[in-house]
């Protein structure tokens, strides 16, 4: 059985704005990327599985149960962080852990605090002393405390430094080695890469493909910026493969590259080069070149 499946699960808000006809299927036990920029339709979409909002046509199943009909048990079954965080103003971290707990039967009390350690969090504190890192963190313990068989995250690594990324993979994996499916949107390439086993792309609303994570080297790509002492080799810049955008101004060349970067290390070889830099571009930028047609 499939964690999650739509068929032609739309909402339409007007003037293109929200999620159409998307056809899409989760498979038990995998972590699934939903990959996207912002404002693609990423929300809305979680939003429709967790039965927060209404479709405008089609459906979704979320477990095997219908996302509409039976949102309660869904909410029951999934350990959800949502891309607006709630506020839980003065109480403390220990007691928004106890309220949600208690909603769900109890929590063992070792496993809030194996998360919490893990995660660096002080749960004595009070929630509006936390910063929005700190928030996160909460909503992340939250959502993976009850050890759920079904995790949607939206943009869980939101205000997380790099070093709490890491502890957040780290549990992300654990848990799909323990058997839970996960659904973790993003607009950020190299998170999903880290833990995703598939992705499905989605832009303005629909979805663009779906496919494993090594398929992701189609639009794996650097943003460069090179200045050179003399004049740049700009016939050899505009003859390699994959490279889009490219500029050529004085002694500067900037521009895109897909796939592995040292053809381009190739082609300056030998040119004098005063300053080098290197970018993942962000997603909007990928999509301005990968998509445009």
């Amino acid at each position: 059985m499939d964690a999650v499946t739509t068929r032609g699960l739309t909402k339409d808000y007007g003037s293109g704005r929200g999620i159409f006809d998307l056809d899409l299927a989760v498979r038990e036990g995998e972590i699934f990327g939903f990959l996207g920029p912002n404002g693609a339709g990423k929300t809305t979409t979680i939003r429709l599985l967790m039965g927060m909002i209404r479709p405008t046509r089609g459906s979704a199943e979320v477990l095997g149960l219908d996302a509409q009909h039976d949102s309660v048990e869904v909410k029951r079954r999934v350990g959800y962080v949502p891309g607006e965080l709630p506020q839980w103003g003065g109480w403390r971290g220990s007691e928004v852990v106890a309220y949600i707990g208690g909603l769900r039967g109890g929590v063992p009390e070792k496993d809030v605090s194996a998360l919490a350690r893990r995660l660096d969090l002080d749960l004595s504190r009070k929630y509006r002393e936390y910063s929005h890192g700190n928030k996160q963190k909460l909503a992340l313990l939250i959502a993976f405390m009850h050890r759920p068989p079904f995790l949607i995250l939206d943009e869980p690594t939101s205000g997380l430094d790099p070093l709490h990324q890491q502890a957040f993979y780290g549990i992300l994996r654990e848990a799909r080695a323990a058997g839970a499916t996960v659904f973790v949107s993003s607009h950020v390439l190299s998170e999903v890469e880290h833990v995703c086993d598939r992705v499905g792309i989605v832009r303005e609303g629909r979805l663009v493909t779906v496919g494993h994570i090594g398929e992701l080297a189609g639009i794996r790509a650097h943003r460069f910026e090179i200045e050179f002492a003399d004049a740049p080799p700009a016939d050899r810049l505009r003859a390699l493969e994959g490279v889009e955008q490219l500029a050529v101004e004085d002694h500067l060349a900037t521009g895109m590259i897909r796939g592995s970067i040292e053809p381009l290390l190739a082609a300056i070889a030998g040119h004098r080069v005063v300053a080098l830099t290197s970018r993942e571009p962000t997603l909007e930028e990928v999509f301005l070149s990968y998509y445009s047609a």
